[in-house]
Order: C-alpha cells, then structure tokens, then sequence
C-alpha cells in the first residue's frame, strides 16, 4: 500500500513513523533545495539509509557519519539525530527503511559502531562496488514487498510505501536483512574500538544468537573457558550487569520478534524465548514494556492497521523522511 495518510509522516519537527510500522522509499534531494531532517526527540523505530548517489552527512546524539556511495548509515531509535546533504555536496540519492531492528542484526552492526556505539550509530561501509547491484537489488525488492498483496507487487513506483499485513512486513524485513548482512560481510571491518573483553563479547554473541537456550552462567562460564565466578565477575565488570540480566533482556527482545511477526501463542512465545513460564514471562515482560505480551502484540497490530478510509492513490502529505 502507499503511505496516504499515514499518522506521523513528517511535518513539523520532522516526527518519524510510529513504532510498528515498515516503511520504505528513495529520495534524491537536491543541495539547492535545503534538505535537512531534525529530530530532537529522536525516531521511535530503526532507521537505515543506503546510499547510491551524492553524500549526506548524518549525526547521532554526539556522533556524526558521512554517508558516500556504496555505505550503510543505520541509526538506532530513541537518540536526537539529524541528517542533511552533504555540505558542499551537489545531492543525495538515498534509499531509507524505518523499521523495528531484529535482535539477530546487532552482532553484525555492531563493529561499525561510530565512537564504540554509545550513540547508536553504525556506519557501514564502504561495501565493494561489485556488491552495490546485489545489495541495492534487495533495497528495491522491499520497495516492491511492501505493496505485496499475496501474489505480486502492483506495477509502478510510488515511492514513499508501507508494508500492510504480516507477509509484506516479513518480506520486506528479510530483504533487508539480506542487505544489512552483505554490508556487514564484506565492508572494511574498523580497528575494534576499546570494549568489553572478547570473552565477554562472545558471550553475549552466544546470547542474542539462540536467546532461548537452556544458557546457565555455569554454561556460558565454560563456552569462553572461564569458572563460573570469573566469568560472572569479569561479564558484570565491563557490562554493568550481570550474565543473568543481559540473557533475560536478550529473551525479551527474541520474544518481540515473535509477538511481531508471528501468530504464535502468548505461551509459545514464552517456551521458545527461554522463560520458564507463561506466567513469569508475562510478569518480566510487563516490567520491562509496561503492558501484558497480548496487549502489546494487540497494540503492534492496531498501530499497523490500515486507517479507515486511507486513500490507495497519490499521497496529498508532506512525505516521511
């Protein structure tokens, strides 16, 4: 479907899509023309930016990025950020998607973490030009699955599109996820900045890749050849918290991909995020997101739902951005 009418699209103070929604579009903007986006509250979802012509310049709270031909500006939600052409640029041609990230992209973005990724802002790049075609190929099939009906795209480009329906959305998140990986895969890696011990680092690589394993500190301790109390002392040292807490925030984010992208009961999702119980797992979810895991997946849908009455024609609004 288009973006017609859709709440959020931006206006003043440039508010980003609501949470929920997969939007995505290309922009070519001008220098001339003054482009320049401003966010003071920040996005509520993930923002990624291609590039395939020009240059932008991006900041994230106190980070900043250029964004040339052939890299992968991502932006993390809830952080002030601005971006703009380049100064001195002629233009940017960009493609954009907001989205809500799946927790299995954070091991390959975050090496590219600007200033060790405190700020959220991962620039990518730049990915050898032998790949542009296939990773701006993935770009142009989430423009086309976004409008994905249950047998083809309708014929067209036009241009801003948000995914409607739970297909569209996980076709459109599996492209970019294609995208995001042949970024990661092959860009130049950066000098790893100061960070947690590597020990630590695979560890918390093991967490967020299977987040619904039988993990234990006993088990961790022993994957990275540490005792037990070694391991939780030197986790919480230079994590902050503790190997327990960060498992349980890792379930939690697992278990928000499947109440977003799947139909799954509330206690399956509990089963195959790790939590013992449906009851305890509605009890940390709640802490952690303030609602019960069916009213935030209720809330999910009622956010994505098409507005009563939303036009299938040209969109008659300033476009999101």
């Amino acid at each position: 479907m288009r973006a017609d009418d859709l709440p959020g699209t931006a206006g003043s103070g440039h508010p980003s899509p609501p949470p929920g929604l997969v939007v995505v579009g290309h922009f070519d903007e001008d220098a001339d023309a003054g482009y320049a986006v401003d966010r003071p509250g920040g996005a509520d979802s993930w923002l990624f930016v291609w590039t395939t012509g020009g240059s932008g310049r991006l900041r994230q709270g106190g980070s900043e990025a250029r964004a040339g031909v052939g890299d992968l500006v991502v932006l993390a939600p809830g952080v002030p950020h601005a971006y703009a052409v380049e100064p001195g640029a002629r233009h940017w041609r960009f493609w954009w998607a907001h989205c809500q990230a799946r927790p299995s992209w954070t091991p390959w973005l975050r090496p590219y973490g600007t200033g060790g990724g405190p700020d959220g802002l991962y620039t990518v790049g730049p990915v050898p030009a032998a790949l542009h075609g296939r990773v701006e190929g993935a770009w142009r099939r989430m423009h086309a699955d976004a409008r994905w009906t249950g047998a083809q795209a309708p014929a067209g480009d036009p241009g801003i599109v948000m995914a409607h329906g739970s297909a569209a959305r996980e076709l459109v998140l599996c492209a970019l996820e294609e995208a995001v990986l042949l970024a990661a895969a092959s860009a130049r890696t950066p000098a790893s900045p100061p960070g947690p011990d590597d020990r630590v680092r695979r560890a918390q690589a093991r967490m967020a890749a299977d987040p619904g394993a039988p993990h234990t500190v006993r088990s961790l301790a022993a994957e990275v050849a540490l005792s037990p109390s070694r391991f939780a002392h030197l986790f919480t040292e230079q994590v902050g918290h503790s190997p327990m807490r960060a498992l349980r925030e890792a379930r939690l984010r697992h278990a928000v991909r499947l109440l977003e992208g799947t139909d799954l009961a509330v206690e399956r999702v509990a089963s195959a995020s790790g939590f013992a119980s449906a009851f305890h797992f509605s009890r940390v979810f709640r802490a952690r997101h303030g609602t019960p895991p069916g009213a935030y997946r209720d809330g999910m849908r009622a956010a994505i739902a098409v507005p009563n009455g939303a036009s299938q024609g040209a969109s008659n609004g300033t476009p999101i951005q």
